[in-house]
């Protein structure tokens, strides 16, 4: 009889490794000040790609993990004199090409000035 100990265990860890991607939490809304003025609404957006190899490994990131950030600060330059956003949602596509894939955040919200 064979044993499957050694295939079931090797199958096993290629998985768990293969899985164990993980990024940090990131808080897209920034707290407002004590007093603001309201500007009008604000969007912005912010790609990053995944890829340079097949389908199923794409693994060269390519500006993936600030594109939130790069989508935030462009939402905020999108209103004159802003300087925060507030009541924010977030949107996240993506589409493939040849040797990756890239990811577009879509950001919109409230732009705000703080008032001293």
């Amino acid at each position: 009889m064979i044993d499957m100990r050694i295939p079931i265990i090797a199958s096993a860890a290629a998985l768990l490794l293969l899985s164990g991607c993980s990024s940090h939490q990131v808080s897209i809304e920034k707290a407002p000040p004590t007093k603001y003025e309201k500007l009008g609404e604000a969007k912005g957006e912010g790609t990053g790609s995944l890829g340079l190899a097949a389908t199923a490994y794409y693994f060269v990131p390519m500006g993936l993990n600030s594109r939130s950030e790069k989508a935030y600060d462009n939402a905020v330059a999108s209103v004159p004199g802003a300087t925060g956003l507030m009541n924010v949602t977030y949107q996240e596509n993506w589409f493939w090409w040849v040797l990756g894939t890239a990811r577009t955040v879509k950001i919109s919200g409230d732009a705000i000035k703080e008032v001293k």
